[in-house]
C-alpha cells in the first residue's frame, strides 16, 4: 500500500518492500488547471527509429544497487528523459542559462547542449544567456543564445555565460525572471548555487509563478552527494596526469629529487585519489579526510626519508584542503573568505614544501632537491574530455526534458549509471567525501605503500564520526538516504539562503 508526504522542496511515496521515490515538485502541483501537449518528438525524425523513447511515468533509479534479499528496496529517484506530454508550447518558451562559481571543464559543453536540445528537440528558438553568475539577473543586458552562437564553444575551456560567486538576491532576481518573461531557469553550479536555485524556486513558487527551476550540478572536486560523479572530474583526473609525470620526470632526475604537486579539493580529496591511482608514480597521497603529522614515528618526515633512501626520489601530492589544521598551528590563521563564503585557505602545497626543506636542511645528513608544481588553473580552464562531454550533453538534454515535461526545483544527476531527477534540497544537504575506512582508500595505500598516519585510537574515532558515503558501498543501509532526508526536509529556507554562493 502506497503512502506519501511532501514538503515544497520534495514529495516521498513510500511503497511496498521498503520502497521510497523521493520525487521532485512539479509545477502542476501549485499552479493549478495546467495545460498539456504532445511533445514534439513525436515527429522529430532522429527520434523516430527510437524503440521507447518516452520514459514510463513510474520508472525509478534505486540510489543504491545492492541489497540484501530481505532488506528494504530503499530510496529511488524519478528517471530523466522525455515524457509523452510536456507542459511548455514551443513557441511560449522563454528559457535562461546562469553558470555560477568557479570555473570547470564542461561548463560550455552544458550551455551549448541545453541550447541545442531545446532548440533541435523542442523548437524553442528564444534561449537567453545570464552574463555573470546570479548578479547578471539584474544587473547586466542578457545574451542571447542560438545554436549558431553556441555551435563551436564546446572546444574552449571556461564559460562564454561569464561566472562570479555571491551576488544572490532572490527578491531582484525572481522579478527580473518576471519581468523578461522567462519561464525555464537553467542553474549550472556548485552546492552553493543548487542552494541558491532552491531559493529561487521557493519564491518563484510563493508568488504562483508558471516557472521551471532545474539544476545541473558543476564542481570539479566531486563533492556533490547523490549522483555518481560531476561533470569536469574526469578531465580534471586526467589533466593532473600532466603534473604528476612532470613532477616525477623531475625528482627522477636528480639525487634524492623530491616532487610536490598541490591538486584541487577544499573538503573532499576525489582528484588527488583518483589521479593517484592513475598515476602509479605517486609516493605518498595527502587529502583533507586523512590527516597526517609530519614529526615522529609514522610521520610523513620520516616515510620520506625511508622512501629517498629506498628509491632515490619521491612524489607528494597533496590536496588544496589536506593539513589545513597543521598551518593554523605554524601559521597566523586568518579567518578569511570568499564570495560563496568559503574560507580562504592558505597554500599548503607551498608550505609543506618548505617544511621538508626545512628539516632536511637540519638534519644535514640528506641534501634533497624539491621541485613544487601547482597545476589548479591550468586544469580548471581547459575544455571537457571526450568522456565529460559526452555526460554534459547527457545532463543538458536531461534537464531539458524535466524542465519541458514541467518539473521543477530539481537536480539532473547520475545515479547508478541511470540519468535521473533530484530534489535539491538531497544535493545541498550535505557534502560527498573520501570515505578513508572504505575499500577505495585501501586500494590507495597499497598502491602507494604509504603510512596511513592514523593512530589506532584516530581509526577508530574516524570510524565512529563517518557518515554513510554518497556512492555505493558494499553493506551500505539503504535506509541511510531516507532518514538523512527527513532532516533536510525541516530546514527552513531561510537557513538555506544564508548558505548560498
Amino acid at each position: 500500500m502506497a503512502s506519501s508526504e511532501s514538503t515544497t522542496q520534495m514529495k516521498v511515496v513510500h511503497g511496498d518492500a521498503g520502497y521510497i521515490l523521493e520525487d521532485v515538485p512539479h509545477l502542476s502541483d501549485y499552479v493549478p488547471n495546467l495545460p498539456t501537449y504532445p511533445n514534439p518528438l513525436r515527429s522529430n525524425p532522429a527520434y523516430s527509429v527510437v524503440k521507447q523513447y518516452f520514459v514510463h511515468m513510474e520508472d525509478t533509479v534505486p540510489q543504491k544497487v545492492v541489497v540484501h534479499k530481505d532488506g528494504p528496496r530503499g530510496v529511488h529517484f524519478r528517471r530523466a528523459g522525455p515524457r509523452q506530454k510536456v507542459y511548455f508550447r514551443s513557441d511560449d518558451v522563454v528559457a535562461c542559462i546562469v553558470t555560477c562559481g568557479g570555473l570547470c571543464p564542461g561548463l560550455n559543453t552544458v550551455i551549448r547542449e541545453i541550447v541545442c536540445g531545446l532548440s533541435y528537440m523542442y523548437g524553442v528558438d528564444k534561449v537567453l544567456g545570464i552574463d555573470g553568475g546570479y548578479r547578471g539577473f539584474y544587473s547586466k543586458n542578457t545574451i542571447d543564445l542560438t545554436p549558431k552562437v553556441v555551435n563551436d564553444i564546446h572546444k574552449r575551456g571556461g564559460t562564454i555565460l561569464g561566472t562570479s560567486r555571491g551576488g544572490h538576491d532572490t527578491s531582484k532576481i525572481v522579478d527580473s525572471i518576471q519581468d523578461r518573461g522567462i519561464n525555464q531557469v537553467y542553474i549550472i553550479g556548485g552546492d552553493g548555487t543548487q542552494r541558491g536555485a532552491a531559493v529561487i524556486y521557493e519564491e518563484v513558487r510563493r508568488r504562483g509563478l508558471k516557472v521551471s527551476i532545474a539544476g545541473i550540478p558543476k564542481t570539479i572536486d566531486n563533492d556533490i552527494p547523490v549522483i555518481d560523479r560531476s561533470f569536469g572530474f574526469d578531465t580534471a583526473v586526467e589533466e593532473a596526469q600532466r603534473a604528476i609525470n612532470a613532477a616525477h620526470v623531475e625528482a627522477e632526475s636528480v639525487e634524492n629529487g623530491i616532487g610536490v604537486v598541490k591538486l584541487m579539493g577544499r573538503y573532499s580529496g576525489f582528484i588527488a585519489m583518483y589521479a593517484t591511482l592513475a598515476s602509479r608514480d605517486v609516493d605518498c597521497c595527502l587529502i583533507p579526510e586523512s590527516p597526517f603529522h609530519l614529526e615522529g614515528k609514522g610521520g610523513l618526515f620520516e616515510f620520506t626519508k625511508k622512501r629517498l633512501k629506498e628509491n632515490g626520489h619521491m612524489v607528494i601530492v597533496i590536496a588544496e584542503g589536506a593539513g589545513q589544521d597543521l598551518l593554523t598551528e605554524s601559521m597566523q590563521d586568518v579567518d578569511q573568505k570568499d564570495a560563496s563564503g568559503n574560507k580562504l585557505l592558505q597554500d599548503v602545497g607551498l608550505w609543506i614544501s618548505h617544511k621538508i626543506k626545512d628539516h632536511f636542511a637540519k638534519e644535514n645528513k640528506m641534501a634533497i632537491v624539491l621541485k613544487y608544481i601547482d597545476p589548479t588553473y591550468m586544469i580548471r580552464a581547459i575544455p571537457s574530455n571526450a568522456s565529460d562531454s559526452v555526460y554534459c550533453t547527457l545532463l543538458a538534454q536531461s534537464a531539458v526534458h524535466g524542465a519541458m515535461a514541467g518539473y521543477t526545483g530539481f537536480t539532473a544527476g547520475l545515479v547508478n549509471g541511470r540519468h535521473t531527477y533530484i530534489p535539491l534540497n538531497r544535493i545541498t544537504e550535505r557534502m560527498n567525501k573520501v570515505v578513508i575506512t572504505d575499500r577505495m582508500w585501501a586500494r590507495l595505500l597499497s598502491s602507494t605503500t604509504q603510512p596511513s598516519f592514523l593512530k589506532p585510537k584516530d581509526v577508530h574515532e574516524v570510524k565512529k564520526a563517518e557518515q554513510p558515503p554518497a556512492q555505493l558501498l558494499e553493506g551500505g543501509n539503504c535506509n541511510g538516504g531516507a532518514e538523512e532526508a527527513k532532516k533536510v526536509e525541516q530546514i527552513p529556507t531561510q537557513l538555506l539562503e544564508s548558505k548560498i554562493n
